[in-house]
């Protein structure tokens, strides 16, 4: 170990200026056995610094190399697992704890006592030395001393302390005396003993001359013993005297306590007093009502805008008075409960005024406006007037009657409402329910009106306007509402049967006039132009514009009357305990518990479904007779109808105006998507005649008629992307129905089917310019262009038959090999038989061949698409294509013959210009 020591020093921490303190071979706990050494060192400059050093052999064996250092100061436990037992294992605790064991016990207790002197020595922060003999950290244990290279400081770890000392330098005064001494003596350098003595001799007689001068001190040290002694006695007459004070003050000591604390009980009387004051003033100030807010509680008249005021006034008050914050110990006084009590018998009191009051209020509002409504109704069915001409005058105006008015009135309510919500809310939920009630009934009779008005107009008939004449005598129908709106003496919740009954009447009646409207017979698009078309839209937009303003107000009046905005939450709402189907409150809030809510919007949207309940079914009522007028007018009420969902959506997207617009929208859409597939049906079902041209087929002109018409309509349209898809949908059915039609048609040809409808199906769409329809155009005109260019050639045919045959054979001898010069030489195909086939086809000939082609192609064309003279020009261009095709064969394979056709190119355009002239 010796020798291991001796080289680590040499060949790795000398030229680290470092030196070896302790050592020990060691290898990891639990694993394969590779042994390396743990080494304690300590930098041979200042600032020292400690470490422990890991050594490894090399894999070649022949050197040691440094694999890792921790600083001392980062270790904080040393675990030597047993402190009784040897056990060569420990445990170093660093950054994460390595676990050791060393090759013998000696060596490792070596090295644990070399770090706990080096932490006392060195480190500030001390080590946790765990299951470690004490005897350990006390003693240094006996090893044998080992050697350390030389010129390196030796260190002993057996002994208590290193045989290297400390050098302790002198301080500058030290200095100074020993030159000043040896300066005195000028041989202290070259004979120190005689320097020495010379010392000693001094020294010997300054002790003498001490001794001396304490002797001689003898007489005047027992001067001040007296002195001290005197001065004793002189205390003790100062302490007595001291005692006889102290008594003298400890008689007035007792009478300050008694006047002290006579002066705190009067101090603690005083405030005492000033907080009594205050708390009285604190009573008085916040808990007194002024007499005339009282009078307006009792008697205040809440008919009149300074009624309603005061009133307001006075209940802001009362509710101030109520919540105000007591002190602890203010609900035991008796005056405090009394009062307590005088303002919870004011505020039920005043609750119940103002419920009355406004329910009176709501009751004679839905009385004015059933009045009106019935004076419209019952001037309708006076006998002796003309209904038709009355119920025309009436219907140029198709308008909502405008509840502002009614709406301005209570809005001076809305601070005593938001009052009683936040006191009695049982009433506040009771008034709710009656205004709902009231309300749904007074616009289900206006809307059904409004609705039944915009039918007849729509229709153009005036025969369902008789149903005016079933209703109630005016007098007796109002009377019976009032009086089953007064019925259970003054309680809010009072009966209506009488009410529910009339309004199951007149929406039967009103059922049976839709029914009737929706069972006219159908009536085809054919039977309507434009101008019907632009009348049903202008007429539902009328009816959309009319609905939307009075939703608006009527929530927005909701909102600032039942005071539904100002909180994301409150305690109690009406969408968990109300049936949408007609059903009524739960009345659990008359024990006082609100109901649980989500939030004030819901409430809102809840109270709107309930009041207008019947603008979702008329709504689609009206759409359906619309559907049943005209298919196509689903066009219009898709688009209008979007954009007023659009317009909601942008308002509130969770109001009741956009949930109910979203629902209609649906079916109109719906019926959209019906129109569209009806058409692809009736494309599917057309039948064509035996005897008679095709021409343009019916669904290519609907197709034509529904792309002008949705094309004017969906102009800037929010749904133009719904109109798109039902594009692709139709043309598609379009393109295939005409290839079905052309390929069972008998009477015309295929070729003539195809490129008639084709050609109107391109013609249509570059007019229209359609953009999602590009591809569709371009494949129309290819088909068209395809389909011409056959018929063309399959019309004309071999128009100079014998002509055509002879030229056949005379390509069919060249193909075989024969060069087209000596064509001629072939006896079949000399100049003399060439001369026969030529005479055969004189200029006369041809133009009877022509004309009796022209009549034939005019046989197969139809008039509506005018392709005759197109057609007859393509012809014209193909028969003079063959025949320079014969001239250019004859120049070739009979070169020099003289040999002509009989008729030019330019009889060719004179025979088609004048067969096409005269007819």
């Amino acid at each position: 170990m010796t020798a291991i020591k001796h080289a680590l020093q040499r060949d790795i921490f000398t030229p680290n200026d470092e030196r070896l303190l302790s050592i020990v071979n060691v290898c990891k706990a639990g694993k394969k056995k590779k042994n390396c050494f743990l080494c304690a060192t300590v930098t041979t400059e200042r600032p020292v610094q400690v470490k422990v050093v890991k050594v490894k052999k090399s894999d070649k064996g022949d050197f040691y190399k440094r694999q890792i250092a921790w600083a001392l100061r980062d270790l904080a436990v040393v675990d030597a697992k047993d402190a009784i037992k040897e056990n060569p294992e420990f445990d170093l605790h660093f950054e994460k704890i390595y676990k050791w064991v060393a090759s013998s016990t000696a060596e490792k207790n070596a090295f644990i006592s070399c770090i706990w002197k080096l932490n006392q020595r060195y480190l500030r922060k001390k080590i946790d030395f765990v299951n470690v003999s004490s005897q350990l950290l006390e003693e240094l244990p006996k090893v044998a001393e080992e050697s350390v290279p030389s010129g390196e400081n030796q260190s002993v770890t057996g002994g208590d302390e290193e045989v290297v000392d400390e050098y302790q330098e002198l301080n500058a005064r030290e200095e100074q005396d020993i030159e000043i001494m040896m300066e005195g003596c000028e041989y202290a350098i070259s004979n120190a003993e005689a320097f020495a003595e010379k010392l000693s001799r001094e020294l010997q007689v300054l002790d003498g001359a001490n001794i001396q001068s304490i002797m001689a001190s003898e007489k005047q040290v027992n001067i001040l013993m007296k002195l001290l002694d005197e001065a004793l006695k002189e205390v003790d007459q100062i302490e007595l005297k001291l005692s006889s004070y102290e008594e003298m003050l400890q008689s007035v000591k007792e009478q300050m306590d008694q006047i002290s604390e006579s002066n705190h009980l009067i101090h603690l009387s005083n405030t005492n007093n000033v907080k009594l004051l205050s708390e009285i003033e604190f009573l008085v100030n916040h808990m007194d009502l002024a007499k005339g807010h009282i009078k307006a509680l009792q008697e205040g008249d809440l008919a009149s805008s300074r009624g309603i005021e005061a009133c307001t006034n006075a209940a802001d008050a009362l509710l101030q008075c109520m919540n105000v914050a007591l002190r602890p110990g203010h609900d035991m006084l008796l005056a405090v409960k009394q009062q307590q009590q005088r303002f919870s018998d004011l505020r039920e009191l005043f609750a119940r005024r103002l419920a009355s009051h406004l329910n009176n209020v709501f009751v004679q509002q839905f009385t004015q406006a059933l009045l009106q409504l019935y004076n419209r109704s019952y001037f309708l069915s006076v006998p002796g007037h003309d209904q038709s001409s009355t119920l025309a005058q009436h219907s140029v105006e198709l308008t909502l009657p405008n509840h502002h008015p009614f709406h301005r009135d209570l809005l001076r309510y809305a601070k005593l409402m938001e009052w009683l919500k936040s006191t009695d809310y049982g009433k506040y939920e009771g008034l709710t329910k009656n205004y709902m009630d009231y309300l749904s009934r007074l616009y289900e009779r206006e809307i059904k009106d409004f609705f039944e008005v915009a039918k007849i107009k729509m229709t153009g008939t005036t025969k369902e306007s008789k149903k005016f004449a079933t209703l109630p005598r005016k007098e007796s129908a109002v009377k019976q509402e009032t009086e089953s709106l007064h019925g259970s003496s003054g309680k809010l919740t009072g009966s209506t049967s009488s009410l529910n009954k009339l309004s199951v009447q007149s929406s039967g009646n009103r059922r049976s006039q839709s029914s009737s409207l929706l069972d006219m017979g159908n009536m085809s698009a054919s039977d309507l132009d434009v101008a019907d078309r632009t009348k049903f839209d202008k007429i539902f937009e009328q009816v959309l514009s009319e609905l939307e303003p009075l939703c608006l107000a009527e929530q927005d009046f909701i909102s600032k009357f039942f005071k539904l905005q100002q909180h994301q939450s409150m305690p109690g709402t009406m969408a968990e305990a109300e049936d949408l189907d007609g059903g009524t409150l739960s009345r659990q809030h008359n024990c006082g518990t609100p109901l649980p809510v989500s939030s004030e919007k819901d409430m809102i949207r809840q109270m709107m479904i309930k009041i207008f309940r019947c603008i979702e079914p008329e709504l689609n009522n009206l759409i359906a007779l619309g559907d049943k007028i005209d298919s196509f007018n689903s066009l219009y009420m898709l688009v209008k109808m979007s954009h007023h969902v659009w317009t909601a959506q942008n308002v509130d997207p969770a109001s009741f105006l956009s949930t109910t617009l979203g629902n209609v929208l649906v079916t109109v859409k719906r019926n959209f998507d019906k129109c569209i597939s009806n058409q692809i049906r009736q494309m599917e079902e057309v039948k064509i005649s035996k005897k008679s041209k095709v021409g343009i087929l019916p669904f290519v002109a609907e197709f034509e008629e529904f792309a002008g018409l949705a094309e004017s309509i969906f102009k800037n349209a929010e749904r133009r992307g719904d109109l798109d898809k039902a594009y692709t949908k139709l043309i598609r059915g379009v393109f295939v129905n005409v290839e079905k039609v052309a390929n069972e048609s008998q009477k015309t040809p295929r070729d003539v089917v195809m490129m008639e409808n084709f050609h109107h199906i391109f013609a249509t769409l570059s007019r229209l310019k359609i953009s999602c329809l590009e591809a569709e155009k371009k494949e129309a005109k290819q088909k068209y262009t395809d389909h011409l260019q056959s018929y063309v050639i399959y019309s004309l045919g071999q128009p100079l038959e014998k002509l055509n045959h002879f030229f056949e054979g005379v390509e069919a001898r060249v193909a075989q090999g024969i060069r087209e010069e000596e064509v001629s030489y072939q006896l079949a195909f000399n100049k003399q038989e060439l001369r026969k086939v030529i005479k055969e086809y004189p200029g006369k000939e041809v133009k009877k061949g022509l004309d009796n082609l022209y009549k034939k192609v005019d046989k197969h064309l139809c008039e509506e698409e005018n392709l005759l003279q197109v057609v007859w020009h393509s012809m014209q261009d193909e028969f003079i294509r063959q025949y320079k095709h014969f001239e250019g064969l004859i120049a070739r394979c009979y070169p020099g013959s003289g040999v002509t056709m009989e008729f030019t190119i330019q009889d060719i355009l004179d025979y088609c210009s004048s067969i096409a002239q005269s007819h």
